[in-house]
């Protein structure tokens, strides 16, 4: 990349985001709020779990940003039957008696994993594996996974026959977890009418492999005050029950809060969210901004918040406050 300043690079990763926005828009319609936090995610190198019922798009609007973003995309569909080898690949004895390795649907830039809580622990675990370490192990020998790398996962949260819950060290891979709901009518209509009529849209190319890096590399680099980062950082502690920062709530309704990755998501999340809002420096609106999707999926609730009809999201905004 050939800017000048970092002032003229971070102008320029707003620029691209607007144009990606535009560009997704044409096949996603109402969920910008989830376009959003999905991009902001990407450009702080995490990754995301989609949470939703059936029929909202979640599949599509994967494959929608992959063809935006240039990137190498791969799907599976996560079945009980489903073996880490299906992910990751598997060594097979070739023509001249030497073992080979096929690699498997997990490499790639962009990975789908459709329905991941159908799958057996053992699956789980060795996507684990990937998401953090950005790397695989076949038989004592290390592969790395191209960059950059992204798991964006889907989770049904009606059908829980013969599924198999995330564990929580998984869950904290997930930088957000988001939650989509159903569009509104207008939303609806445009969806219905747009797809039912034979129109077709073609998704233009807004950014490389590259350039996705460089802009990850940026975001990292953005300064951060003190009393922002602090603030985020307190944050986090506030979900912790019986700590020092622990707040009343915190101590009634929660049972286990947000670990430290949720302290570096919050900053880096503030980060990337005050860049493309055209700001060089995240204030405590960035933190406030991406704390919901960050912390939902890391606060374990009490028997007493269940009782009550207290949600988790209840408890955010009582600690945003």
């Amino acid at each position: 990349m050939n800017f000048k300043t970092e002032v003229e690079a971070a102008d320029a990763l707003k620029s691209k985001y607007e144009n990606l926005l535009t560009e997704i828009k044409k096949k996603i319609y109402g969920q910008d709020d989830i376009i959003k936090q999905v991009l902001i995610s990407i450009f702080s190198n995490g990754h995301c779990l989609l949470v939703g019922v059936p029929g909202l798009a979640k599949t599509l609007l994967v494959n929608t940003i992959s063809q935006a973003l240039d990137l190498k995309y791969q799907r599976i569909q996560f079945t009980p039957d489903l073996m880490p080898s299906d992910i990751i690949g598997t060594e097979i004895l070739n023509n001249d008696k030497q073992f080979k390795f096929i690699q498997g649907p997990l490499f790639a830039n962009i990975l789908l994993a459709d329905e991941i809580n159908r799958t057996p622990p053992k699956t789980q675990s060795a996507l684990l594996e990937a998401m953090q370490e950005k790397e695989v192990t076949v038989n004592g020998k290390t592969y790395t996974l191209e960059k950059p790398f992204f798991v964006l996962a889907t989770q049904n949260p009606i059908e829980q026959e013969g599924t198999y819950p995330l564990p929580e060290a998984q869950l904290d891979r997930f930088m957000f977890s988001i939650y989509l709901d159903y569009p509104n009518l207008e939303d609806e209509i445009s969806i219905v009418e747009n797809t039912t009529s034979g129109k077709t849209f073609e998704i233009d190319t807004i950014m490389s492999a590259n350039e996705i890096s460089y802009f990850q590399a940026l975001i990292q680099k953005v300064p951060i005050n003190k009393n922002v980062l602090e603030y985020a950082v307190k944050l986090a502690a506030k979900t912790r029950p019986n700590t020092e920062l622990a707040s009343p709530m915190t101590n009634k309704y929660i049972n286990w809060g947000a670990g430290p990755r949720a302290s570096q998501y919050l900053v880096i999340g503030a980060k990337a969210h005050a860049i493309i809002s055209g700001k060089y420096s995240p204030d405590i609106e960035d933190v406030k901004a991406v704390a919901v999707p960050i912390l939902r999926h890391r606060i374990m609730k009490n028997y007493k918040a269940e009782a009550e009809g207290i949600s988790i999201e209840n408890i955010i905004e009582d600690l945003l406050k």
